[in-house]
Parts: structure tokens; C-alpha cells; sequence
């Protein structure tokens, strides 16, 4: 039986906002805080009950925000702590909460704690970050080359995980701990509800094996931020490399007073032989993913985070899905295979109307350090072609083109030039044509939540997969009590099924059904309650 707090945060229902592209309330060409108040009843009305924002913080951008200058701040393109503030209120008057991307690994180089540890030893600041006289081993930052870097005014070499303006910070000196114990103080005091934490295994490093992550004070450094009484309410989710489940049991078991749940990446593999290749696939593999995570966590009373989406990744409907003829029904059976298991949904911006990956002819149309560095280093062995088909497969920037709104001049986003390419095929998918379609994305996710929120048996019943391993579709029920409900989620090609139910007529469906038996075509999915068992 899951505790309390986590029966709770099972009724949120989570929207990923990605602030610079979501939609623009000055018409400078970049999505502020302003514009996501103007869109908050649009969320509202599909169901949504708590946003996620990334990072919005000051910050030079660099990375797209994940560079911190001041954790207290606001980004001047994104507005004002008044703006900030502002949003608080719009969201907690409607019911509604907010969770903030917490980046606790690394600063921007431009920080005051870095500027101040670069001018030498005796600095207060000195230890805030790793400094080494000589290059201590030959870890590789994420965004390609080494992970070490020369400071001509310090005369040392400090680490960065990631882009060379972003210094690791060193989380064995107690300041370091207790400047991010203020910093999620400071934000719940302005009435955040709670934190998405950023590479969360990575603030305890262990040298001594070569291991830039889970070091031996990892969940000693995590308790210190929220096992506090302070910090105890809050929505917490952790980003992480976390693959077995005794590990998430150190994370997130209740009685531990670290994270609520995390996200697993496990699925996220569906689709690719790596990050810019891709790789036969079908919806099989996402759903034998589902079903290991599901059966783990409902053993040992853990929350789960149930998601396909975010900032970094390719949408999953263009990865194992038909994002051309049947973009619809591949949009919406990912959403009911997904969303209607037990866990925290979590929606990313464009989702909900069935936004697929995009494709450009230009690397100038991509903005992601990530995406760039990686075409340079592609092309030193093949054509720049080739670079760009995999970049367009893999970048992150799939993820962060404009909001779709509208077809019109700048895809309703802004009055002004977009910061980055529009969606390459935004005239054809956005928000307004979407509700105004038959076949409507956003009426299905609405429909879907609203049956989620109506019925606790999707909140905390018990989950029995009817289909085997090697059926290519999907039926599980959800069992609370004496209440049973089936959900069928079928693959690519058409099935004829026969339930070993009594069901009552589908209370909701993809493509237009009355029954729950019979032919189902290709990505079609259907939900209906249970009257009773066959013989």
C-alpha cells in the first residue's frame, strides 16, 4: 500500500513546459512566463493539475538554462520574479501546481560562487567546486571532449560533466550542501509544491573507482536537500541512471526521506541503436518496458513517474509509432497504453496534439550545443547529409521547436521571429487544428484523464496483463475492490480479439467501437469496465 503523500501525488496529472518555446507573451520571439499564464486554462481544461517548468533561472544559456547564474533569479528573456510569482498565484487559483527543475550538479561558469573559486585557494568559495593541479583521469564530458578544463587565473583544472561553462560542483564541502538547502528553501518560501531534479546521481562522484555518479554520499547529499520537515511535502522526481530496482528502493522507498519517485529511462531506448541511429522497433518493446517497471514497483509500494517524452528526447510516436498515416492512432494508444497504468503521468509540451519529430535541411536550424558539437564530429567521417539524417533523428532540439498553436505566421507562438526554427511541419499539426479535428489528439488525452480522475481504479488498482510476451498487442485490466476495468492497445497490423470478459460498451476509444470485442485495427485502443469473468 503506497503511504500518504504518494496516494496524493498519484492525482497529479504533470505538463513539461519548456519555457523558451512554449509560447511568447511580449513578442520578442522567446517563450516567456507571461505566455504560459496566458495558456494556463488550456491546460486546465485538458486535465492537467500541476506544470513542470525547466529551468528558468538566470542564467548566459549556454546550455538552454541548465547553466546557472543565480539560483534565485529569473532569466531576464523569461521575465520577472514578479512574473514568477505571478504564475504561482494563476496556477495555485486554479487548483494547480508547480514544480521547478532544480539543477544541483554544476553552476554556470559565470556564477558568483565560480568567480569568486577561481581566484584561489584562499577564497571562501575555493572548495565549491573540483580543482586539480594536474588532470586526475580522462572522463569525457557529455557534450563531447574531455571533462576537464584549464583556468588560467586559478592555474587549475576543474571538472565539467557537461558544457565547459558548466563547473561540477563539489558536494563534499558542507557549504556546498548548505547553499542548495537554501536554495530549495528560497523557492518553496514563494510556493513551489516541488522539484525535478537534474542528474541527481551525479552529485556524489567516486574517483577512486573512475565513477562520475553515485558515489559512496549519494543518498547521504540527497536526504540533506529533502529529508528535511521543510522539504517534506514536496513532489519530488529525480533524473537518473537508476536501471535495478534495489536501487530505486534507496531513492525513493517512503521511509527513506529522499525522492518520490524517479525517472527510469530504460523504455526510452525503444526505437535506436543509439542516440542518432535508429533501429527497427514496435510498440512490443515499450510495452514489455511498462510491464517490468510495473510489476517492480507495484512489489515494493514505490511511485512511479510514467512518461515517453521530455526536453531531450525525439518524440517516442516518430521513433516506434506511424507519425505520417496513422500519427493519430499512434498518438493516441502510446497515451492509453501509457497513462492509464498506475504512476504519475507526465505529458511534454506538444504531446498532447500529437507533435512528431521534425526535420530540417539545415544544421543552422538546430541551436543545441549537443546537436552542433555532434554534426562537427560526424562530419570528420561521413558527408554532411548523413551528419544532418542523424542529427534530425537525435537532437534534442526536436523537443524545443516553437509550441504549435496555431498554422498561421509563426505558428501562433509569437508576433515576433521565433528564436529557433519552427516545427518543420507545424503548418499541418498544431493546437487549432488539432481541437477543431474529428480525430482530435487533445479530446482524446482530455477524455482519457478525466476517465483516470473519475475512476480510483486507475489511480490504485491492481494491474494483470491479459496479453503474452509475444502478442502483438497489449490488454492488461486494473482491478480495485470488486471494480475491473480492461484496457486494449493494439500494434501495427489488424487483430481479431475475444475477450475473456463480460464488458460493458467502451467508455473510451480511439476509432469509433461499440464493443470491445471483434477487429481492431492497426494502433486502435479501447477502454471499457468489466461486468463479469466468461466461462
Amino acid at each position: 500500500m503506497l503511504c500518504k503523500k504518494y496516494q496524493e501525488q498519484l492525482r497529479w496529472v504533470i505538463y513539461q513546459i519548456y519555457p523558451r518555446s512554449f509560447m511568447d507573451g511580449n513578442g520578442d520571439g522567446i517563450g516567456d512566463l507571461q505566455g504560459i499564464i496566458q495558456k494556463l486554462d488550456y491546460l486546465k481544461e485538458l486535465g492537467v493539475n500541476a506544470i513542470w517548468l525547466c529551468p528558468c533561472y538566470k542564467s548566459p544559456n549556454d546550455d538552454n538554462g541548465y547553466d546557472i547564474s543565480d539560483y534565485r533569479d529569473i532569466m531576464d528573456e523569461f521575465g520577472t520574479m514578479a512574473d514568477m510569482e505571478a504564475l504561482i498565484n494563476a496556477l495555485h487559483g486554479r487548483d494547480m501546481k508547480l514544480i521547478m527543475d532544480l539543477v544541483p550538479n554544476h553552476t554556470s561558469t559565470s556564477h558568483f560562487w565560480f568567480q569568486e573559486s577561481r581566484k584561489g585557494k584562499d577564497n571562501p568559495y575555493s572548495d565549491f567546486y573540483y580543482w586539480f593541479d594536474e588532470i586526475p583521469n580522462d572522463w569525457e564530458s557529455a557534450f563531447r571532449g574531455s571533462a576537464w578544463e584549464y583556468d588560467a587565473l586559478r592555474g587549475q583544472y576543474y571538472l565539467h560533466s557537461f558544457a565547459v561553462s558548466q563547473a561540477d560542483l563539489n558536494w563534499n564541502n558542507p557549504a556546498v550542501v548548505k547553499a542548495m538547502q537554501d536554495t530549495v528553501d528560497f523557492w518553496i518560501d514563494k510556493g513551489v509544491d516541488g522539484f525535478r531534479i537534474d542528474v541527481i546521481d551525479m552529485i556524489s562522484k567516486d574517483f577512486s573507482r573512475g565513477c562520475n555518479g553515485f558515489g559512496p554520499r549519494l543518498h547521504e547529499f540527497i536526504h540533506a536537500l529533502f529529508g528535511r520537515e521543510k522539504a517534506a511535502h514536496l513532489f519530488t522526481v529525480g533524473e537518473s541512471g537508476v536501471h535495478d530496482i534495489d536501487e530505486m528502493i534507496r531513492h525513493c522507498a517512503a521511509d527513506r526521506g529522499e525522492l518520490s519517485t524517479l525517472f527510469l529511462f530504460d523504455h526510452m531506448e525503444c526505437g535506436r541503436a543509439d542516440k542518432f541511429t535508429p533501429r527497427q522497433d514496435s510498440l512490443k518493446t515499450l510495452r514489455d518496458h511498462l510491464i517490468h517497471w510495473q510489476r517492480e514497483t507495484e512489489k515494493y509500494d514505490l511511485l512511479h513517474s510514467l512518461f515517453t517524452d521530455n526536453h531531450d528526447q525525439p518524440p517516442m510516436i516518430s521513433r516506434i509509432g506511424n507519425d505520417r498515416e496513422k500519427r493519430y492512432e499512434s498518438a493516441t494508444v502510446i497515451a492509453a497504453m501509457l497513462y492509464l497504468l498506475k504512476g504519475v503521468p507526465f505529458i511534454y509540451q506538444g504531446q498532447e496534439i500529437g507533435m512528431p519529430a521534425a526535420a530540417y535541411d539545415r544544421i543552422d536550424c538546430f541551436d543545441d550545443i549537443e546537436s552542433v558539437n555532434t554534426y562537427k564530429e560526424f562530419c570528420k567521417t561521413m558527408t554532411p547529409e548523413e551528419a544532418l539524417r542523424k542529427i534530425n533523428f537525435g537532437s534534442r532540439d526536436n523537443a524545443r521547436h516553437p509550441m504549435a498553436w496555431s498554422g498561421e505566421r509563426h505558428g501562433g507562438f509569437s508576433t515576433g521571429t521565433p528564436w529557433i526554427a519552427l516545427h518543420s511541419r507545424y503548418q499541418e499539426i498544431n493546437a487549432q487544428g488539432d481541437l477543431s479535428s474529428e480525430r482530435s489528439v487533445y479530446r482524446f488525452y482530455q477524455a482519457l484523464l478525466a476517465l483516470r480522475r473519475a475512476n480510483d481504479v486507475f489511480l490504485d488498482g491492481k494491474l494483470e496483463v491479459i496479453s503474452t510476451k509475444e502478442d502483438p498487442y497489449f490488454i492488461f485490466t486494473r482491478k480495485l475492490g470488486n471494480e475491473t476495468w480492461v484496457v486494449v492497445c493494439n500494434f501495427e497490423g489488424e487483430q481479431q480479439l475475444q475477450l475473456p470478459f463480460t464488458c460493458e460498451q467502451p467508455a473510451l476509444a480511439n476509432l469509433q467501437r461499440e464493443t470491445m470485442d471483434g477487429n481492431y485495427a492497426p494502433y486502435e485502443c479501447a477502454v471499457a469496465k468489466v461486468v463479469s469473468q466468461s466461462v
